[in-house]
């Protein structure tokens, strides 16, 4: 049986720069940052959205990227970890706080750990603990304990939280 490839067309401004892709309907936007645009710091990790490796933010709004499908993101604004950073490569203040709270340590669920906090910081800005800990609950660590992570956070809430020049 021949199987029929289905392909549409999509526009898209990932980290504000727009992209017109041809994309089979069934591709996971996941794979379509990483492989059509080179955009690798969105994770891979469970393909079921149980750990959160692949948050990105789909027109203001936390997205797992793993189970969203490029199609989907059709007329969309994405801001991923890449656009988090000025272009002159200084940090976002979360991305700041992360290294200076020691809130990583292999690195892998740090893409989307960091995703999560900036939109929840964009939606809350003056979390407690408490709201930490719950807004980052979709988003699974098996290095840290999780204890810096949420005091990274808890520092980056001090600092006013810019929708960066990107987008």
């Amino acid at each position: 049986m021949d199987r029929i490839s289905k392909q549409k067309r999509i526009r898209v401004n990932v980290n504000g720069k727009q992209y017109a892709e041809d994309v089979e309907a069934r591709m996971p936007l996941v794979y379509f940052l990483r492989e059509r645009l080179g955009l690798t710091g969105t994770h891979v990790g469970c393909d079921t959205t149980n750990c959160g490796a692949c948050t990105v933010i789909v027109d203001d709004r936390s997205v797992k990227s793993c189970t969203m499908f490029a199609v989907q993101a059709d007329g969309a604004r994405i801001l991923t970890i890449e656009g988090l950073a000025e272009n002159d490569g200084k940090l976002h203040p979360i991305q700041e706080e992360f290294w200076n709270n020691h809130g990583l340590q292999c690195g892998f669920c740090t893409p989307g750990f960091i995703m999560q906090a900036y939109w929840l910081l964009k939606e809350n800005p003056n979390p407690s603990e408490d709201e930490v800990r719950r807004g980052i609950s979709g988003n699974l660590c098996r290095c840290t304990g999780y204890q810096n992570i949420v005091k990274a956070i808890m520092e980056a809430s001090k600092t006013r939280i810019e929708v960066p020049a990107t987008m």
